[in-house]
């Protein structure tokens, strides 16, 4: 079995019986004067540095909990994490986003890399399982851009400490957000039949014979391998928001891209639609019905990594053909190796926000928002 370093093994129960050759240690909030008052407070507009790790080591388990007055925290606050001196932080998201939730949503869920356990509509437990190395040295930030006088954070940042280096094929965690609000969609519907523009069968006629105007999870450049996203839709049109394919362009390869996939829902491993279920690697664990026009679904490649030699390019449709003109936002996750591509600037917060639900101001009134009428 390869592994990080002399010694040490991997994280399977099979794994258990073998000698660690490593330090467990922990980066936490914990009141240094052994009060109850375990959080660390964050000013408005504060960048704070909770994680501060001299490796070589491998984090692989981070828990947050969020108190404060914004119960937009989840957008306006950003998890940012820079590996061996890097200036560019190989993870920039939000933080709700990048525990798996997006929307400035909270609910209980369960998936391999990462959960949340809900108290009730923005207090909950997250946390997440990616396993994360570095060599020398790891920074993990918290920037406050929420507008409440009143903010603050607990959390474990747990961690395996080193004394031999990493091995020499040990790769860099990344996850990535973005947002498109909305997706240049080319079909418009029939304000008298809001349905039409995802039912009709003139959208079925268009052909997609590239990615270039498909909603993109990752630029990447370098080696590495993409281990998945999450998929933010806030459904504006109406009707069925899925039947985009997802490609994958591996190393410049010539179109088609060997990785073509058949529509949004079986790209997310359902069929017929989404469904409410939160599996291990695959689901949707916001669903559009409960979502009131959002949801948010998810794919983890842990035990089909894509890798890819030179460079990457994750797409997917915005509907069949890229019909839809909807507000798509996403978290890519993958590991490479170093430098890492800069792309897709982190949008201020108040770009970061979500729209109000689509079903309290109406779809009607959406068209003619989205579309000048």
């Amino acid at each position: 079995m390869r592994s990080l370093a002399k010694g040490d093994f991997g994280s399977s129960m099979a794994d258990l019986v073998h000698i660690r050759n490593c330090e467990r240690m922990r980066a936490s909030s914990y009141s240094v004067e052994g009060r109850n008052n375990d959080s660390w407070p964050l000013e408005k507009g504060e960048s704070k540095v909770i994680g501060d790790l001299q490796g070589p080591g491998r984090i692989n388990h981070i828990w947050f909990t969020i108190w404060g007055d914004d119960r937009q925290w989840m957008r306006k606050m950003l998890v940012r994490m820079y590996w061996d001196g890097e200036k560019e932080p190989s993870v920039d998201c939000p933080v709700g986003d990048f525990f798996g939730m997006g929307h400035c949503k909270v609910k209980s869920f369960q998936t391999l890399p990462m959960n949340m356990s809900a108290a009730d509509e923005w207090h909950t437990a997250m946390n997440c399982w990616w396993h994360m190395p570095f060599r020398e040295h790891a920074k993990i930030e918290i920037v406050n851009q929420c507008d409440s006088e009143r903010q603050g954070i607990y959390f474990y940042i747990d961690w395996e400490k080193y004394d031999e280096p990493l091995a020499d094929d040990i790769i860099s965690f990344h996850a990535k957000w973005r947002r498109e609000n909305p997706t240049d969609g080319w079909y418009k519907t029939d304000e008298a039949d809001p349905n039409k523009a995802r039912h009709g069968q003139e959208p079925n006629s268009k052909q997609q014979l590239t990615d270039e105007d498909c909603y993109r999870f990752l630029e990447a450049e370098g080696r590495g391998h993409f281990v998945g996203c999450i998929l933010n839709v806030h459904n504006l049109m109406g009707g069925w928001w899925g039947e985009g394919d997802d490609m994958f362009v591996i190393d410049g390869e010539p179109w088609p891209p060997r990785l073509h996939g058949t529509g949004s829902e079986d790209y997310f491993s359902h069929a017929w639609g989404m469904q409410p279920n939160a599996f291990l690697y695959n689901g949707a664990n916001l669903h559009e019905d409960d979502g009131r026009g959002k949801c948010t679904s998810y794919r983890f490649h842990i035990e089909d990594p894509i890798p890819f030699k030179t460079s990457l390019r994750a797409s997917i449709e915005h509907s069949h053909g890229n019909l839809g003109t909807d507000d798509y936002s996403s978290v890519a996750y993958w590991y490479q190796t170093e430098p890492h591509k800069v792309w897709a600037p982190m949008p201020p917060a108040a770009q970061r926000l979500p729209r109000p639900d689509t079903y309290e101001k109406g779809r009607l009134a959406w068209m003619k928002e989205l579309w000048g009428k």
